[in-house]
């Protein structure tokens, strides 16, 4: 009997000991996942805005080497890019579908990352969560619209009201998409570092890039109608690359 409870009462103390150990593999686990998912989310983009280049595009043989018009441009050189350049849209069309599934994955992971740590940040990972959900909804219907243009660009001779439309229904959408873009940007730097997964400076790189696009949404009417505010929003996003690719390579090296 002695021998038997001895036996049990070690059992109980190695399982007690294993506990923390797995917790803590589970954590790192987590953490690997969310750095890979903000890389690979972060070369997903930078791949889908290289599609703009005229000379990426090019030499790929997938367009005629002009680039992306701006939304200030004549509607004239809209349609003659979209007219010719239908390959490079659609490669980044077909990139925005796996943007959305690594940005819900990296916001999803993070949340759950931030709780397994104690729940410091949680309600900024939370709000992560919403306003990343709320960005791939709008930047769907944006790449939607893109896709629209194209469309319509190929069976036209010339531009049609309707074709007018749906660009400025294209830049509407993107320009309504700059806030969504903020707060993700902004709720993730914080949670993170609440969290201790990132350095001060990260913080406040999410803080000031994430203003930039909310602001820039503050004037979405005039973007839609070709306001240079466009590349304030086009800064943030900028910033938010550079932070998910920094940020994804301190938590993959844990």
């Amino acid at each position: 009997m002695n021998t038997k409870n001895l036996s049990e009462d070690i059992s109980v103390k190695m399982s007690e000991a294993a506990t923390p150990a797995i917790a803590v593999g589970n954590r790192v686990s987590t953490t690997r996942i969310v750095g890979v998912a903000a890389l690979a989310y972060a070369a997903s983009m930078i791949a889908q805005n290289a599609m703009f280049d005229g000379g990426v595009a090019q030499l790929l043989g997938l367009g005629d080497g002009t680039a992306a018009p701006t939304y200030g441009d004549p509607l004239g050189v809209v349609f003659a890019y979209h007219a010719a350049n239908r390959g490079a849209v659609a490669v980044a069309a077909g990139l925005e579908s796996m943007n959305m599934v690594l940005l819900l994955l990296f916001v999803t992971a993070l949340h759950g990352l931030v709780q397994r740590r104690g729940g410091a940040g949680a309600d900024w990972s939370r709000l992560a969560v919403a306003a990343g959900a709320t960005l791939s909804a709008l930047l769907a219907l944006t790449i939607a619209t893109h896709i629209a243009v194209v469309l319509a660009a190929n069976g036209l001779t010339e531009p049609t009201p309707a074709f007018e439309l749906i660009w400025q229904l294209h830049a509407a959408t993107f320009a309504l998409a700059l806030p969504a873009l903020g707060a993700t940007f902004i709720g993730a730097a914080l949670a993170t570092h609440a969290s201790g997964l990132t350095r001060p400076w990260q913080r406040l790189l999410g803080v000031a890039g994430g203003s930039l696009p909310i602001l820039a949404g503050l004037g979405s009417l005039a973007i839609a109608d070709g306001s240079p505010l466009l590349f304030v929003g086009v800064l943030g996003l900028g910033t938010w690359l550079v932070w998910l690719v920094v940020t994804g390579l301190r938590l993959i090296r844990g």
